[in-house]
């Protein structure tokens, strides 16, 4: 099974997309649009102190009645954060979404931020070893 960092190498682009805990919700639902992607890695410096995603946008700021123009992403990010290392294995990542109702974990490495891993990268790299699986299953039967 592949692991976390071969997910990441394998994405089309695996530049981090992040933002400052200082910028606002809107810019970070501008950003999210712009790159298109469902969460946003905050950054503070280079040191990672949150996550933002469509579901806080959803949650924090349009059923609470708040102005993403005005409310700062510090204000709305997941604080409490879910890593893996570059090691842990796309089942492991899966198991841990699956648990703990996530949708992206970013993967750490010696303390910095190499990635972050979403639900859809995690299935799509399963979905494409199953089928390795299959295929090579289906010429060995062939052939015997």
């Amino acid at each position: 099974m592949k692991s976390a960092m071969q997910v990441l190498r394998a994405k089309k682009s695996n530049s981090i997309i992040a933002i400052s805990p200082d910028a606002t919700v809107y810019e970070a639902i501008e950003l999210m649009c712009d790159k298109n992607v469902g969460a946003l890695l905050v950054l503070d410096g280079d040191r990672l102190i949150g996550v933002i995603s469509e579901r806080d946008y959803a949650r924090k700021i349009i059923l609470a009645g708040r102005a993403s123009r005005e409310t700062l992403v510090r204000d709305v990010m997941t604080k409490e954060l879910v890593v893996v290392h570059p090691e842990t294995s796309v089942e492991e990542c899966m198991a841990i979404m699956t648990e703990k109702f996530l949708r992206h974990l970013p993967v750490m490495e010696d303390g910095k931020v190499v990635g972050l891993v979403s639900i859809g990268d995690a299935v799509k790299t399963i979905i494409s070893e199953q089928n390795f699986v299959i295929t090579n299953l289906q010429q060995y039967i062939m052939q015997g």
